[in-house]
């Protein structure tokens, strides 16, 4: 995972000829990752992807440290952020540092007037408000509550939201993102003891081929900076493609918990990685069933990576007050944990229906102003009886 897969039509012989009716031939383009010596595709285009018509002075999206170091347990509540009409200027880098980027976004209005290209980092876009369809060259995606959206760098794409109330959880990752290594075999199948498997990928469906010249904005991010692109062909001009590298989705739903008679680790709960960082689904689960296990976690010292956890919904075991969007950012070297009575209360319960995502850096973030706007900050005095 990913595995092979492909949509439209292909030729039966890659680097061959393959002619549309009137005898032309189709563009072949290969999408290739670390040179040509790891994942790719291969993309048949009705006009070649190279026309490029104008190319306008890019402009800075380099996110800025208000704190570039930080020793303090901090909150952020980003359903405070107000909404915007644009996607891209909706989004809002929060925490970053040299291996991913996190930002929040809400967005009102649907991807109309541009395209949008990611040429440096793959992104996970957690989608905790809205519903609607991730367009793309190799296909569309409809997408809900709840789903991750893995776009791999270099994919053109634009997001069809159903309605205008949209909050979504964005990761830049500058390396790819990869399920968990201990979770798939030497061929890249996930084992029996994954907590999701194959069957629960979101594939990208019902290619819609748009055989179009004219005048097609792509905005393509590189370096921190956005350059505006004017291109000759539709970006979703493919007739057909096959191989391992494509976007697609995955249901924080349809992941399934492991349990334990005693309180489990986080890694546990992992879902994707990257270089230097992980994510992890916290879901609905049956809780320690030992006859003298504490459900909630105990007090832990994070000495090798910050711990920052968003809160999707539902009850949180550890915490006496959370909020639907809510991040916590726990630094390493400072140690957190339950709030004073929470362990003692949740003894003797049965099951958890808390809905969370969690990111662990293992080097320390930098923190936004724009992330500072939206600080609880009391946060750290949470422990305080």
């Amino acid at each position: 995972m990913p595995f092979y897969y492909t949509l439209g039509a292909i030729p039966p012989k890659r680097h061959t000829q393959f002619r549309k009716a009137d005898g032309t031939l189709y563009s072949e383009e290969l999408v290739s990752t670390e040179g040509f010596s790891s994942l790719y595709s291969l993309v048949y285009h009705c006009h070649p992807p190279t026309l490029v018509k104008n190319i306008e002075e890019a402009y800075s999206v380099k996110p800025e440290a208000r704190l570039k170091t930080n020793l303090q347990n901090r909150s952020f509540l980003t359903f405070k952020t107000q909404p915007e009409d644009d996607y891209l200027k909706s989004r809002k880098v929060l925490l970053f540092n040299n291996d991913l980027y996190m930002s929040s976004a809400a967005p009102r209005k649907s991807m109309t007037e541009y395209f949008y290209k990611n040429a440096d980092a793959d992104e996970v876009i957690f989608v905790h408000e809205g519903s609607g369809r991730l367009k793309t060259l190799y296909g569309e995606i409809a997408f809900e509550y709840g789903d991750y959206l893995v776009v791999p760098r270099g994919v053109i794409y634009q997001l069809e939201f159903n309605d205008e109330k949209n909050r979504l959880m964005i990761i830049e990752s500058f390396s790819p993102i990869r399920p968990p290594k201990r979770y798939t075999n030497e061929f890249g199948q996930l084992l029996e003891h994954s907590p999701y498997c194959e069957r629960d990928i979101k594939l990208p469906r019902d290619l819609v081929t748009y055989d179009e010249l004219g005048d097609f904005k792509v905005l393509i991010k590189k370096q921190d900076h956005i350059y505006p692109y004017t291109l000759g062909a539709h970006p979703f001009g493919a007739i057909g493609w096959d191989g391992f590298q494509y976007p697609y989705g995955f249901s924080i739903h349809n992941y399934e918990p492991i349990t334990g008679r005693v309180h489990m680790p986080p890694p546990i709960h992992q879902t994707f990685e990257g270089h230097n960082f992980v994510i992890c689904s916290f879901v609905p689960r049956m809780y320690d069933y030992h006859p003298l296990s504490i459900p909630a976690p105990y007090n832990h010292s994070n000495v090798d990576s910050d711990e920052v956890l968003y809160y999707v919904d539902g009850d949180f075991m550890s915490r006496k007050h959370v909020e639907r969007g809510m991040i916590s950012l726990h630094p390493k070297g400072i140690p957190h944990g339950p709030h004073p009575g929470m362990a003692e209360k949740s003894i003797g319960k049965t099951a958890t229906q808390e809905l969370a995502v969690m990111i662990d850096p293992f080097y320390p973030l930098m923190i936004t102003d724009e992330a500072m706007q939206c600080e609880d900050p009391g946060y750290y005095k949470s422990w305080i009886e």
